[in-house]
C-alpha cells in the first residue's frame, strides 16, 4: 500500500515543483509604451517621446529635459487654488513621494495650469504644505502656452483642443509615468487610491527593466 501511495505522491511533488519553479523564473511583466506607432523594440525611436521643455520650479531653478535625464518620473497638472480634485491628487502623490523619496532615479514633476496665480513663491509654499523640502518633487510654472502644449502633445494628458490662450483651461486628474528614455509607460487616475497602489507597483516594475 505504501508503494502505491509513493507512486502517486512522487509524480505529484514533481509536478508542483515544476510549476512553482516556472513561476519563479517567469519574466517580469513588461509595461507598454503609450503613443507608439509601429514600434516593436525597446528604445525604438518610433516610440512617442516627451519633447524638450523649460520651466521654473518652486526654488526658482530652471527645469528642463536635463533635469529628468536618466530618471523615472510621475507627472501631473494641477493648480494651487483648486478645491476639488487637486487636493486629493496631491495627497495621493505624497504617498508616492514618501515611497521613493530616497531613490536617486525617481522624481515627481507637477505642472501648474494657472501660471498667472502660481508664482514661484506660491509654489514654494504649496510644496512645503505637502512636506516637500527637497528636489525630489518639483512644482513648475512657466508660459501657459508651453505648459498646455506639453500636457496635450507631450504627456497626452488632455485630448481637448486648445492653444493655451486666455479662455483655455486644462483640468485633469490623470498622472503619467515616464521612463528614463522619456517614453510614456502608464496613465493613472490620481483621485483613485487603488490606481495609486498600481502606480507604485509599476514604478517598481519599471525600475527593474
Amino acid at each position: 500500500m505504501k508503494k502505491y501511495w509513493l507512486l502517486i505522491l512522487i509524480p505529484l511533488v514533481f509536478i508542483v515543483w515544476f510549476f512553482v519553479s516556472k513561476q519563479e523564473n517567469k519574466p517580469l511583466r513588461y509595461l507598454p509604451h503609450y503613443g507608439a506607432k509601429n514600434a516593436v523594440k525597446l528604445n525604438d525611436t518610433s516610440y512617442h517621446r516627451i519633447p524638450d521643455f523649460e520651466f521654473v520650479n518652486q526654488y526658482n531653478d530652471v527645469v528642463t529635459q536635463e533635469t529628468v535625464k536618466n530618471k523615472i518620473y510621475v507627472t501631473e497638472y494641477f493648480f494651487t487654488t483648486c478645491k476639488s480634485i487637486c487636493p486629493v491628487m496631491n495627497r495621493h502623490l505624497q504617498s508616492v513621494y514618501k515611497e521613493f523619496h530616497n531613490n536617486p532615479d525617481f522624481l515627481i514633476l507637477s505642472h501648474t495650469v494657472d501660471p498667472e496665480t502660481d508664482s514661484v513663491s506660491v509654489l514654494r509654499d504649496y510644496a512645503e504644505m505637502h512636506g516637500v523640502q527637497d528636489k525630489k518633487w518639483l512644482f513648475v510654472t512657466g508660459e501657459k502656452k508651453k505648459l498646455y502644449e506639453l500636457a496635450r502633445q507631450g504627456y497626452l494628458l488632455n485630448a481637448e483642443e486648445g492653444n493655451g490662450g486666455e479662455e483655455d483651461f486644462i483640468h485633469t486628474q490623470n498622472f503619467a509615468l515616464i521612463d528614463k528614455n522619456r517614453h510614456i509607460r502608464g496613465f493613472y487616475d490620481g483621485t483613485d487610491s487603488l490606481e495609486i497602489v498600481r502606480l507604485i507597483q509599476e514604478i517598481k516594475l519599471l525600475m527593474k527593466e
